[in-house]
């Protein structure tokens, strides 16, 4: 046992003589990406640093000037009053972003794994349609979309947005998943057709399983554009208090005259941005996993 410490004490020694020392213009490059890295973080940071700290000074305890200043003492005073104001709206957007996002992922899912292994005439042409979805600007389609939510008698309703996101997600959503499939071997498909197995019965039995990694991309992503999506919000609704969602809500947080009360609407924003920071703090590394493994691969 004491040999084969001794062996690789004597291995490790050796590779660290045998590392290429940096030269001068190494060393330079080296110093360059650490500092460019520590300024992209600080620029990152910075928006949350700033509402952090102005959430807990209270309701009139924050000023422009005094904005990067840490608060002397902790005060919750605006958060209570705020939350009030944001509970029913983020409870409505929590409802409308979860029935968008799992049903535009369904519908992706289906849609990836026709265009991937179940090839028919005219499928590329459709497929490039589809992505000629992706790049339609949402202004484009306002009154045409809010026409036909007229017609279909969802206007005045929380699902003109789930409508909304559902017809935009379906796009990104089948690109990610076709793209996904194409990494399944065919054989597991062409055995499938040998024992007798339908479109149906192949996709349920043998390509669902195997979608999980897509599907934990394809729902965060749609989370957090449905939660932060502004303009479907407030053109869609109308501005109403009534459909208002959490985005939408913001602006219900003012001050009254010429008095602005920044510590309500930097624990709006901090509240507001809560839920997509949780979703990527706890199924972030599914995400990535999620990437990895071949969801964005094209």
């Amino acid at each position: 046992m004491s040999t084969d410490i001794a062996s690789r004490v004597t291995q490790s020694k050796d590779i660290s003589r045998n590392k290429k020392k940096l030269d001068g213009a190494g060393q330079f490059w080296l110093v360059f990406r650490y500092i460019a890295l520590a300024l992209l973080f600080v620029i990152a940071a910075l928006p949350i640093y700033i509402m952090v700290i102005n959430s807990v000074k209270g309701i009139t305890g924050v000023s422009q000037s005094a904005a990067f200043i840490p608060p002397t003492s902790l005060n919750f005073g605006a958060w209570g009053p705020t939350w009030e104001i944001l509970r029913e709206p983020m409870f409505r957007t929590l409802v409308f972003v979860l029935q968008s996002s799992i049903i535009s992922a369904i519908i992706g899912s289906i849609n990836g794994f026709v265009f991937a292994k179940w090839r028919f005439k005219g499928s590329t042409v459709i497929f490039t349609s589809f992505l000629f979805g992706m790049f339609i600007p949402y202004q484009a389609i306002m009154i045409p979309l809010t026409q036909f939510n007229r017609w279909a008698g969802i206007g005045g309703t929380i699902y003109v947005l789930v409508f909304a996101h559902i017809i935009y997600g379906i796009p990104i959503c089948t690109l990610i998943f076709r793209n996904y499939y194409q990494g399944i071997p065919n054989e597991l498909i062409e055995a499938a057709r040998v024992d007798g197995a339908s479109m149906v019965h192949i996709y349920r039995s043998i390509i669902l399983p195997l979608s999980i990694p897509g599907f934990v991309v394809v729902l965060i992503w749609q989370f957090t554009s449905a939660w932060n999506d502004f303009l479907f919000a407030i053109f869609l609704t109308g501005g109403s208090p009534k459909l208002s969602v959490a985005t939408t809500a913001l602006n219900f947080i003012t001050g009254s005259g010429n008095q602005v009360y920044y510590g309500n609407n930097m624990t709006a924003s901090l509240i507001v941005s809560i839920p997509t920071l949780l979703v990527y703090m706890f199924l972030g590394r599914y995400f990535l996993r999620g990437l990895l493994s071949g969801s964005l691969k094209g």
